[in-house]
């Protein structure tokens, strides 16, 4: 399938680019094809388990927090849909009843796709060991300015929280 990004007005608009060029990659290097061993017991004709698993995926990575906004959010988006390799988009009740009808050997089939999805493209696991694994981890609760990327009032050891504007001139008395 050829896929063409580009600006303006075309045969498929969406708002959703980054996302609809993440399910190309997935399709064209059949990077979910693990999902596909998920078989649910009673599956009647139409969409495969697979197909709404990926679009469940679709739906969290469009930042639908729950299952009822992915009709809100994404029933416009054929573009997006057809991106990831799927024929059409399914209503929220379909893609609830999936997720209410996974038995427990179900979840084990999607933990062994996923890990096997996680095994192909993890670079924890292709990293050189005899080196260092470098991982930064901020602990420290410093106040941060209010335009920083999820700055929220908070809890944070046994004080509260507030968002703290830090200037270039101001400095933290820690610092």
């Amino acid at each position: 399938m050829d896929i063409e990004f580009r600006l303006g007005q075309g045969p498929f608009n969406t708002k959703y680019a980054p996302l609809a060029a993440l399910g190309a990659h997935f399709e064209a290097n059949s990077t979910l094809k693990s999902l596909d061993k998920v078989q649910l017991e009673g599956q009647k004709r139409g969409s495969s388990a697979a197909e709404k698993l990926k679009q469940i995926l679709m739906g969290i990575l469009a930042g639908c927090e729950y299952i009822s906004e992915v009709d809100n959010r994404l029933s416009s988006e054929i573009g997006l849909v057809r991106a990831w390799g799927l024929e059409g988009y399914l209503e929220r009740s379909s893609l609830a009843l999936v997720l209410n009808q996974l038995s427990r050997m179900n979840l084990e089939q999607m933990e062994q796709s996923v890990g096997q999805i996680w095994q192909a493209h993890s670079r924890a696991l292709q990293h050189d060991w005899r080196g260092f694994l470098m991982l930064e981890l901020d602990l420290s609760g410093l106040p941060c300015g209010k335009g920083a990327e999820g700055a929220e009032k908070g809890y944070f050891s046994g004080k509260k929280s507030h968002r703290t504007p830090i200037g270039p001139r101001q400095r933290h008395p820690i610092w």
